[in-house]
């Protein structure tokens, strides 16, 4: 895998560039900016300076205008013993990347190589490495005139690469990447061969899936229903790979997965090559899906997975919405003489529960999964909804759960 951010530039300052478009205002764009400056952070890198531009849509050329850029490079100079590279919050063409490179002499990102660069420092597993690997070549293979010199070394099997007639440095190394990409895909339809036999043997148990936003809680969450150790970390994309555990709520057994979180603008590509892992959300019978209510941008992100869902074909299954970090909940009080009409940031917790999250009933829950509050109150309602689903899966199973439930009371 082929490292976007060196350790030439980790650890050094990052400066962050958004427009702002008639698709995006300056309220949004700044929230973008705020988790790019996260994703930076998590990548090594301290950020460092914002620029904004109020544009009808991205400049082809330079995606800023010539003043803007005029800025930036201007400022670079000033610091340039401390700025290791300018990140862009949109996806860069090849020539926009070319173009502004030359004009800063600095190293250029943008959000998807970033994503991208986080995600080949979380792979751990021989499957997220390979799924992470292909995204990155399929990032790459249009930007091959900036970012690809000598490909032939990285070339697998022997020998050594020979260029046809007529054939430039350019083509060789397109041809090359090609046939990575192909042999990528190979061993990915090889890995998610495996994955379908894993699944199969662990019978007809009810699957439960976490999903949600990235750094919602969802690894924590699984800790604690689990009752067993899985990496959490206050970072983006703590974890790539997916964890399953089996667990049993009362008498009742089911299978329990923590997946991968998602995040704006997730690269097509990488939801590509992430199927195999998505198939475990896919294949669920029940999602958690898991959303921190102490995110300004809360409903947002509620959003953003919900389109996700919608574009891996998963946007029809029963979910139950867990707000966590409760305990983290702030709102603004207005002053008495402030006649504005109120802000979603002025909202009490009590009143987002009563507003059009109420229209979700038995299907939402509030929690703490740090301080571990209502977990049994969610624990009862995963159990309420897998029980209906083993029931119609093992109907003769029904009078158990009725002696049992008779037992406890």
């Amino acid at each position: 895998m082929k490292d976007f951010i060196t350790n030439e530039i980790k650890n050094k300052t990052a400066v962050l560039v958004g427009l702002i478009t008639p698709e995006q205002n300056e309220d949004e764009v700044n929230e973008y900016l705020d988790e790019l400056a996260f994703l930076a952070e998590t990548a090594g890198l301290v950020p460092g300076k914002r620029y904004l531009q109020r544009l009808d849509k991205a400049n082809p050329v330079t995606f800023v205008g010539k003043g803007k850029l005029q800025e930036i490079e201007e400022y670079v100079k000033e610091e340039e013993n401390e700025i290791g590279v300018v990140i862009f919050d949109d996806e860069l063409s090849a020539k926009q990347i070319r173009n502004i490179e030359k004009e800063l002499q600095i190293r250029i990102m943008d959000r998807t190589s970033l994503i991208l660069d986080i995600f080949a420092m979380r792979a751990q597993s021989a499957n997220a490495k390979v799924q992470v690997e292909l995204a990155q070549y399929q990032y790459l293979l249009p930007r091959l005139t900036r970012m690809w010199t000598h490909l032939e070394r990285q070339r697998g099997g022997g020998g050594t690469i020979m260029r046809g007639p007529g054939e430039t440095q350019l083509e060789t190394d397109r041809r090359i990447i090609l046939d990575k990409i192909t042999h990528l895909k190979q061993e990915l339809k090889d890995i998610d061969k495996q994955k379908t036999v894993q699944r199969k043997n662990r019978g007809k148990l009810v699957r439960v899936a976490l999903v949600g936003y990235t750094n919602v809680g969802k690894s924590t969450l699984m800790t604690l229903l689990s009752k067993s150790d899985v990496f959490a970390e206050n970072k983006l994309f703590a974890t790539l790979d997916t964890t399953v555990r089996k667990m049993t709520i009362q008498n009742l057994p089911f299978l329990l997965t923590d997946t991968v979180g998602f995040i704006r603008k997730l690269p097509t590509h990488l939801i590509e090559s992430f199927k195999s892992t998505l198939d475990e959300v896919r294949e669920a019978d029940i999602l958690l899906h898991v959303v921190d209510i102490s995110h300004p941008a809360f409903e947002e992100q509620i959003k953003v997975v919900e389109k996700t869902l919608f574009e891996i074909d998963d946007s029809d299954k029963p979910a139950i919405l867990v707000f966590n970090k409760i305990d983290a909940f702030t709102h603004v009080v207005k002053e008495e003489d402030d006649l504005t009409p109120k802000k979603r940031d002025n909202y009490t917790l009590e009143e987002l529960k009563q507003s059009w999250l109420s229209k979700i009933n038995e299907k939402c829950i509030f929690i703490s999964a740090k301080e571990k509050e209502n977990i049994e109150e969610l624990k009862q309602l995963i159990y309420d909804n897998v029980k209906e689903i083993h029931i119609s899966r093992f109907p003769y199973n029904d009078f158990l759960y009725q002696n049992y439930e008779e037992e406890e009371e």
